[in-house]
């Protein structure tokens, strides 16, 4: 969300053109603004504002074969499994991990807090980048970097080193999150975002869950098969990327000028009715999107770009805001903490079973979440977004999604409060599966 900040807040307020990047930037004029509305009409769907408006342009990620979006977006969800699925994949080794570099239950412990400290502190380096370079090469890089640590991880002889692998493990992956979803907002409407982004979040709570199951049975070949398995994933990845993944970033406000989807026309228009028109794309000179060289080095033209840090002010500029970190917050601790101390408890909760059937208590978690993405996440929530706006004057608010986090939030409570008393009192482990089914139900919601 970070990561497409800048050109969100320039697409959906300003509404000027936006400039090449090699020219200095200027307050944009109302005068501007009203020429642009006046020659090209506000498009719209089923009644409601159509965002992003589309161009003509065949380049236009929103133009794009369906094919390839879902090509890009499954690049992308992979990127996003991986995220989390390095994190819990070496849960079922800890026993291991402590015998191999003589280390205690809370040192073993931090194996995953440290790579997730990574995939914290990464997205404040790599968003305003990818807001500058683009999403392609901020994507390569850090599966390089994810790579070439978990080699590291896999070879290392101490603990230190170990554990320096595991925290560049995540920060090499962590642009799965920000610029990960900043490629979905380039490619999809608002209106399909709700099903695209719970695919989105479906992988990282996949990976989440598959990692354990996974590194059971890898735990029978050896802890370090864990570690090669894994870079085998990213080197697969790599290649995905290196070669079926264009760049998404795109200079919607400087080609609307250019290439409107329709022009000649004043006020509102469903874009249904009128149907979309395909421009030639050599018409305009600038290069984007597929016609950037193969590694991009420099700023994506055609647009104004924030500064390399501009992301971490606006992290600490948050807490000017209290209603924001007290939702950043809760959701941190409420739901990432909650769902790490659950994964890191099952090897001690379960002790009287193998790594293998300790993975494999994975499987209720996992189908919690297939459900509640087939049943009640992305689409239920465009779905309920569609009924509200047209109760509000046909304005979609993204405050119109957070009502499925209450009914979300009451089944995580009760799910744990099971899971626990299901564990204290050394019930039948199906007890515990059905609590872990109950908690991922509401996961997506979040």
């Amino acid at each position: 969300m970070e990561s497409n900040g800048q050109s969100e807040k320039e697409d959906r307020i300003l509404g000027d053109q936006e400039l090449p990047s090699n020219e200095p930037s200027k307050d944009p004029s109302m005068t501007e603004k009203g020429a642009l509305a006046e020659t090209h009409p506000e498009l719209l769907k089923d009644g409601m504002h159509l965002h992003p408006q589309p161009t003509s342009d065949p380049l236009d990620p929103l133009n794009w074969t369906s094919i390839r979006k879902h090509s890009v977006l499954g690049i992308v969800m992979l990127k996003y499994f991986l995220f989390t699925y390095l994190t819990t994949t070496t849960v079922p080794s800890f026993a291991e991990l402590q015998t191999q570099y003589d280390i205690n239950v809370s040192e073993v412990n931090w194996t995953v807090a440290i790579p997730a400290l990574g995939l914290a502190v990464g997205p404040l380096i790599w968003s305003s980048v990818a807001d500058i370079y683009g999403r392609r090469i901020i994507f390569i890089v850090g599966t390089l970097i994810a790579l070439v640590s978990t080699i590291g991880a896999a070879v290392a002889n101490n603990f230190s080193g170990y554990m320096a692998a595991r925290f560049f493990q995540g920060f090499g992956v962590s642009p799965g999150a920000t610029v990960g979803l900043a490629v979905v907002n380039d490619m999809f409407f608002e209106y399909e975002r709700g099903q695209k982004t719970g695919l989105w979040v479906l992988a990282i709570d996949t990976g989440l869950l598959v990692g354990p199951i996974f590194g059971g049975f890898l735990d029978l070949v050896s802890p370090e098969w864990i570690q090669w398995f894994t870079a085998i994933l990213f080197g697969f990845l790599l290649c995905l990327e290196v070669i079926f993944m264009p760049e998404t970033l795109y200079p919607r406000n400087h080609m609307l000028a250019r290439m409107p989807m329709i022009s000649g026309e004043r006020g509102s228009i469903d874009i249904e009715k009128v149907g979309r028109r395909r421009s030639d794309a050599s018409e305009v000179a600038l290069v984007r999107t597929r016609n950037l060289p193969f590694l991009n080095l420099k700023p994506v033209p055609g647009m104004r770009h924030p500064k390399p840090w501009d992301t971490i002010t606006r992290f600490v500029l948050t807490f000017k805001f209290s209603v924001v970190t007290i939702v950043v917050f809760a959701y941190c601790f409420c739901w990432y903490w909650w769902i790490l101390s659950v994964t890191t408890m099952i090897p001690s909760a379960y002790i009287q079973y193998s790594p293998q059937i300790q993975g494999l208590l994975f499987i209720g978690l996992l189908l919690g979440t297939l459900f509640s993405e087939a049943f009640c996440s992305g689409s239920l929530s465009d779905w309920l977004v569609i009924k509200l706006a047209k109760k509000n004057n046909n304005v979609r608010l993204p405050e119109m999604r957070l009502w499925l986090a209450y009914p979300a939030a009451a089944l995580s409570a009760i799910g744990l409060i099971i899971w626990g008393i299901s564990i204290d009192k050394g019930y039948h482990w199906i007890v515990g599966q059905i609590a872990f089914f109950l908690c991922e139900i509401a996961d997506l919601h979040y």
